[in-house]
């Protein structure tokens, strides 16, 4: 079959790789119909050191059963499901408490010797608690909003829970990215009644301001914190949804936040320790966060999508087949598309 492999930074390859087979009795293996880009991939995109073999590359997608091990009892073949960016099994204490990315089983795709879903198909460990069956078709007009709940709107709406957004309160969203806009649509949802965004790029901006946006910063360092403290009256954001990643916006995020206020961690981390302890000690600023637990968001997002109530599906703005897919890598790490939609 064929699958995307990145062999160096800049450097992604579609290649011939094994099918996947059924390792352990409680494996799937899903015939993948849709898959995406992620911000995150655009990391090693950057600076990925060479690799002969390469590193599979994709952690979203939404496809088909084809094929189960004797132990699966929940999940099909011909189940559509959406697949999470993480495997778990679903039964112990982390998943019970709804932290499925620490499942004491589990595990991320496209690292650890699995495949990744930027490809015709993969093995899905633990298939019975990490694939989620959906009611819709293959080609329903709903599948890229459908295709968000595998990371991006989870990991938006993790951000504005860690940031305990509710109703009435000021929040700033640092980042314009597909996540950045997730959260966008999180803070709405949640009842934030000012959500600043904090990006650069109009497109994005505008397309922040459809989904719920009341104000875009597009300054950053100190002439960002100062026009976010301008739109608050002063006081800074009960809650900010760091989306980016870097040391410079996990800064801005903890200056902005208001005293008392949280800071809902989901960017990637790209960087070594950063001198946060003064400010948040005096502030009494909370800071969390980390890999989204999307698994255990669905049954509370999925309804408002298939209401059409949210339209995450938004952020994507290019789709490719899997031979287009470097090109999407190269046009989203040139700004030239936020998201990009793959169907293998």
């Amino acid at each position: 079959m064929k699958a995307t492999l990145m062999h160096a930074a800049g450097d992604v390859r579609i290649a011939d790789v094994p099918d996947p087979v059924l390792v352990d009795p409680t494996d799937a293996i899903v015939r993948v119909t849709s898959a995406c880009i992620c911000g995150s991939d655009l990391w090693p995109y950057a600076d990925m050191a060479p690799s002969e073999s390469g590193a599979p590359m994709g952690h979203e997608a939404i496809g088909v059963v084809e094929e189960v091990g004797a132990g699966v009892e929940t999940i099909k073949r011909g189940d559509l499901v959406i697949m999470p960016f993480a495997y778990s099994d679903g039964t112990c204490d982390f998943c019970h408490e709804g932290l499925h990315t620490a499942c004491v089983h589990g595990g991320f795709f496209a690292n650890g010797g699995l495949n990744g879903a930027q490809a015709e198909a993969l093995r899905i460990p633990l298939a019975d608690g990490t694939l989620y069956p959906l009611n819709v078709g293959a080609d329903d007009a709903l599948i890229p909003s459908l295709l968000t709940l595998s990371d991006v709107l989870g990991t938006g709406h993790h951000a504005a829970v860690v940031a305990g957004v509710k109703p009435g309160h000021k929040v700033a969203v640092v980042g314009d990215g597909a996540v950045g806009l997730c959260g966008v649509i999180a803070a709405k949802r949640l009842g934030a009644e000012q959500i600043i965004v904090m990006g650069r790029h109009q497109v994005r901006t505008d397309l922040a301001r459809e989904l719920g946006a009341t104000d875009v910063v597009a300054e950053r360092g100190e002439e960002a914190i100062q026009r976010v403290r301008e739109l608050t009256g002063g006081t800074g954001v009960h809650g900010v949804l760091e989306c980016v990643g870097t040391a410079a916006s996990t800064e801005t995020s903890v200056a902005i936040a208001r005293p008392g206020g949280a800071v809902g961690r989901v960017g990637v981390p790209h960087y070594g320790t950063i001198p946060l302890a003064q400010p948040m000690f005096y502030k009494n600023v909370r800071i969390g966060g980390g890999p989204a637990p999307v698994r255990a968001y669905i049954d509370e997002l999925l309804p408002d999508i298939l209401d059409g109530k949210i339209q995450p599906g938004r952020v994507f703005d290019r789709t490719v087949g899997l031979d287009g897919v470097p090109d999407g890598y190269r046009a989203m790490a040139g700004r030239e598309s936020i998201k990009v939609l793959v169907t293998p």
